[in-house]
């Protein structure tokens, strides 16, 4: 039987001995909850089988203010399952807790003296984390496919050096322990977003993961595809917007940044903008990340690499370090302004 949601939110003014009465309660009705604490009440979300249960039963609880049954096919990643924002802790980086995180890093783990130059370029420019591919999905066969755990390793020993941590794609289920093994943060790439069976074997690791939109993936695809990875009980889900494909050819594809504050609406998972996807072209990287933050995103992954017009994947979309360093300079003054409005 499929499972269903009820919300039951706490007043204001409810002691600690009536919340535990209504988790005492849900319990004896064999069912399991998860407490999601607001700004100024505590909501407590039931999960399990709840169409014999009627909301009557806690709301004559004393302290509750009401109860009421999820009929959104999401549940677990929505809004009103979890009312309060996620925050997603990477070893002492959070992300969705109002500090903004850049990733940087190039297309293609190349070599190790590429990788280390370019870890130093992202660290020096304000990133967290650095990004790379070592297995690389490509459309063509004959196309660099990555230098696989070699890369990795090259990227852990870069981002070690620098500080940072690692976010890397993960492409099938068979390489996935390995990749957990480099990483800190796995990327579910935007032609896997729905292989349901990748979604379920990642949330099972427990570690933060980075879902990217699907090429043609609708937001309310997307959210499904998170709520497999929130199923396995992996409440660290990073949204990632890399544009999406439509009829418009001057851009490898249309950034959509209306699904940034559609994401934060929806669900309670934060959202990273990848403008380097979204658009293709390095010379508008700067201004959709600007954008991207004026609407909302909680973090920024971009491309670059020491040598653009050499690198073996996606040159025309990296940014160089000097334009990656002008860009951080605006990023850092924009998130900063963001910040002092919303206070």
């Amino acid at each position: 039987m499929e499972e269903q949601i009820m919300i039951i939110t706490m007043k204001a003014e409810a002691t600690q001995e009536e919340i535990q009465a209504v988790i005492k309660k849900v319990e004896e009705e064999g069912l399991a909850i998860q407490l999601n604490e607001g700004l100024e009440k505590l909501v407590i979300s039931v999960i399990g089988d709840t169409t014999k249960i009627q909301e009557a039963l806690f709301e004559a609880c004393d302290g509750v203010e009401n109860a009421e049954k999820i009929s959104s096919t999401y549940k677990l990643t929505s809004r009103e399952f979890h009312p309060s924002s996620t925050v997603i802790d990477v070893d002492g980086i959070k992300i969705g807790d109002g500090h903004f995180v850049t990733m940087a890093g190039p297309c293609s783990v190349e070599s190790r003296e590429q990788i280390i130059e370019t870890a130093k370029i992202a660290k020096a420019g304000g990133a967290q984390f650095l990004r790379g591919g070592a297995f690389k999905p490509r459309t063509s066969p004959y196309a660099f496919q990555g230098l696989e755990e070699e890369g990795l390793k090259y990227m852990r020993e870069a981002a070690d050096l620098t500080g940072l941590k690692v976010i890397t794609e993960v492409m099938d289920i068979e390489n996935l322990p390995l990749v957990a093994k480099y990483a800190d943060m796995l990327q579910i790439g935007a032609r896997n977003m729905q292989n349901f069976q990748l979604l379920r074997a990642v949330g099972k690791t427990g570690m933060p993961i980075a879902l990217k939109r699907g090429i043609s993936g609708t937001i309310d695809e997307w959210i499904h595809a998170a709520e497999y990875i929130a199923n396995e009980g992996n409440f660290n889900i990073l949204f990632v917007e890399r544009g999406i494909r439509s009829y418009e050819t001057y851009t490898r594809n249309t950034f959509d940044l209306s699904a940034v504050p559609a994401i934060k609406k929806l669900s309670h998972f934060p959202i990273m903008v990848d403008p380097s996807h979204g658009t293709g072209r390095w010379e508008m990287i700067e201004s959709m990340s600007l954008a991207g933050i004026a609407a909302g995103a909680d973090a920024l992954i971009v491309e670059i690499h020491p040598d653009p017009a050499n690198a073996l994947s996606d040159g025309p979309q990296s940014l160089t370090p000097e334009n990656y360093e002008k860009m951080m300079k605006k990023v850092t003054k924009l998130t900063a302004f963001m910040k002092e409005i919303d206070e």
